[in-house]
C-alpha cells in the first residue's frame, strides 16, 4: 500500500507533468537566471558576451536595424568571424524589410559568417508572411545564452534629445544546461532555412555543467503548436493568489479572457499591465476594446505611462515565472516561432513581483465608470426611485454632474483612467474603412476587383506549380521504384 508521502508527492508531479505536456517543454535543473531590465543592459551584455565568444555564435532576431546599435553588433560579429569563430545569424524578413538592407550584411558574409533569413515571399509558399519569426535570442560558446522582448534597434533606447524616453522591456541571461535547449532551438530555426549547423554546434545537455539551482522550461513555439497559450492557460487555472501579466500587445481570445475572468472570481490577484501608448496604435484600440469583461470580472488593468512597454512577462504565486517574446495574441500563439522561458524559482519569482510593483507605479489603472440608474430600473427594496433620484429634477442633474467630475477628478488624482461604456475607437475605425470601401467599389469596381483578381490568379499560379512539383517527384519515385 503506498506511503502517506507518496500521496502527498502525487499532486506536485502531476501538476510537473502537466505543465510538461502543455508547453511542450521539459523542466530542467541546475541554471543561473540572470534578469535584464531595459535595452541598454541588454545590449551591454550581449555585446559583451560576442566579444568573448571563442568557439560558436548563435543569434536569433525579429528586428536588426542598420543604425548605430546594429552596426554596433554587425562590426562585433564581422570581428569574430575574421578571428575564426562560427557566427550564424538569423533575421525575420518582415521584421527588417526596410531596416536593413544586403550591403548591410555583406561585411559579416565576406568575414565568413553566415546570415540566413526567415520567411521572405516565395512562389510556391504565398502566405509565408503570415508566420514571423519573432524570436529574440542570442547563444555564444557553451557559457552563456539570452532571451528576450528586446530587437536589435535603437529605438528601444528611445531619444534622449527629444525627451522620449527608453522602452520598457525584460529578458534573461542564462547559463547551466538549460543552454543545450536554447541552442536546439536555434538549430531547428537554421535548418528549417537551410542545410543544418554541425553537430557539436548543440551542447550535450549532460556535458554543461551546473551553473545554479533554478530549474526552467524553455519554450520554443512553432506556428500552430501552441506551447505559451496552454502553459498560460493552465497557470491561470492553478492560480491560487496572485496572477500578474505584462504585455505589448494584448488582444484576449475568448477562452483566455474567461481563464482570467474566472481565476480573478475566483479571488485570485490578477493584473494585466499594458502599454498606454503603443508603436501600433490599431492593436491598442483592440486590446482597450477588450477592457471591460476584464475589469466586470475583477481583473486589474494598468496602462503604461512611458514611451512603449515591450516587455512579455509573467509571474504567479511567488513561484513561477515567464519572460520572452510571445505576446498575449493570436499571432504569437499560432503564427509566430517564440521563445520563452517559464522558471520555476520563488527567488526569481519575487524578483519578478518586485519590478512589477515598481512599475505599477510608473502606470495607471484603468477603472469602469460607475453605472446610472435609468428610468424603470429597480433600487434596493424593489422600490422604483422618484423622480428627483432620477435626476429629473435640477438638484439630481447638479447632483450626477457633481458626481461625475468627482470621479473624474479622483480618478486623475489616483492614478486611474475612467473606462465608459464602450471603447468605440476600433468601431468608428472599422466603421469608416468599410463605408470608403464600399464607395470606392461604387465609383470605382476595379478598385476592389483588380486586388481580388490579382489574388486569385497568384493562388491559382502557386496552386499549379505545387502541382507540377508534386507530379514530377511521384514520377521521379516510380521511376526509381521501376527501373524497366
Amino acid at each position: 500500500m503506498p506511503s502517506q508521502s507518496s500521496f502527498s508527492l502525487a499532486p506536485r508531479l502531476l501538476a510537473e507533468r502537466a505543465f510538461s505536456r502543455a508547453a511542450g517543454a521539459p523542466l530542467v535543473g541546475g541554471n543561473r537566471v540572470d534578469l535584464l531590465i531595459d535595452a541598454e543592459s541588454h545590449f551591454e551584455a550581449w555585446l559583451e558576451a560576442i566579444n568573448g565568444a571563442e568557439r560558436q555564435i548563435l543569434l536569433e532576431n525579429y528586428i536588426v536595424r542598420d543604425d548605430r546599435v546594429g552596426r554596433a553588433f554587425r562590426d562585433a560579429l564581422v570581428e569574430r568571424a575574421r578571428a575564426g569563430v562560427h557566427v550564424h545569424v538569423i533575421r525575420d524578413w518582415l521584421g527588417c524589410l526596410g531596416l536593413s538592407r544586403r550591403a548591410f550584411w555583406k561585411p559579416l558574409l565576406d568575414a565568413g559568417g553566415e546570415a540566413r533569413v526567415h520567411g521572405p515571399p516565395r512562389l510556391l509558399r504565398p502566405l509565408t508572411f503570415a508566420s514571423r519569426d519573432h524570436r529574440k535570442m542570442l547563444a555564444v560558446d557553451d557559457s552563456v545564452g539570452f532571451l528576450s522582448g528586446v530587437c536589435i534597434s535603437a529605438q528601444w533606447l528611445g531619444r534622449p534629445e527629444r525627451n522620449v524616453e527608453p522602452w520598457r522591456d525584460t529578458g534573461v541571461a542564462l547559463r547551466g544546461p538549460a543552454l543545450a535547449d536554447l541552442q536546439q532551438s536555434f538549430a531547428d530555426s537554421w535548418a528549417g532555412l537551410g542545410p543544418p549547423l554541425p553537430d557539436d554546434a548543440v551542447a550535450d545537455p549532460q556535458t554543461l555543467e551546473s551553473a545554479g539551482d533554478v530549474a526552467l522550461r524553455l519554450i520554443a513555439t512553432q506556428p500552430n503548436s501552441a506551447g505559451v497559450y496552454r502553459l498560460e492557460q493552465l497557470i491561470a487555472s492553478m492560480a491560487r493568489h496572485t496572477l500578474w501579466l505584462t504585455d505589448a500587445y494584448f488582444v484576449g481570445v475568448a477562452p483566455y479572457v474567461q481563464a482570467l475572468a474566472s481565476a480573478a472570481r475566483d479571488g485570485v490577484d490578477v493584473r494585466l499591465l499594458v502599454p498606454g501608448s503603443s508603436d501600433i496604435p490599431m492593436v491598442a484600440g483592440l486590446s482597450r476594446a477588450g477592457y471591460r469583461p476584464l475589469l466586470e470580472a475583477g481583473v486589474r488593468v494598468f496602462e503604461w505611462n512611458g514611451s512603449m512597454l515591450h516587455a512579455k512577462t509573467a509571474v504567479a504565486d511567488g513561484q513561477w515565472a515567464r519572460v520572452g517574446s510571445s505576446n498575449l495574441n493570436l499571432a504569437s500563439w499560432l503564427g509566430n516561432r517564440e521563445l520563452d522561458a517559464a522558471i520555476e524559482d520563488a527567488d526569481f519569482a519575487k524578483l519578478m513581483q518586485a519590478h512589477y510593483e515598481n512599475d505599477l507605479a510608473h502606470a495607471t489603472e484603468v477603472v469602469l465608470a460607475p453605472r446610472r440608474h435609468r428610468r424603470g430600473t429597480r433600487v434596493h427594496g424593489g422600490k422604483h426611485p422618484g423622480p428627483h433620484a432620477h435626476g429629473r429634477g435640477s438638484s439630481g442633474r447638479y447632483a450626477a454632474g457633481a458626481l461625475r467630475l468627482a470621479n473624474t477628478v479622483g480618478a486623475a488624482l489616483t492614478d486611474r483612467r475612467v473606462l465608459r461604456r464602450t471603447e468605440s475607437t476600433p468601431l468608428l475605425v472599422g466603421a469608416l474603412l468599410l463605408l470608403a470601401l464600399g464607395l470606392l467599389t461604387v465609383w470605382w469596381p476595379a478598385v476592389l476587383g483588380l486586388p481580388m483578381a490579382a489574388i486569385v490568379l497568384w493562388t491559382a499560379i502557386n496552386l499549379g506549380a505545387r502541382w507540377w512539383v508534386l507530379r514530377r517527384r511521384s514520377r521521379d519515385a516510380d521511376s526509381t521504384r521501376d527501373p524497366s
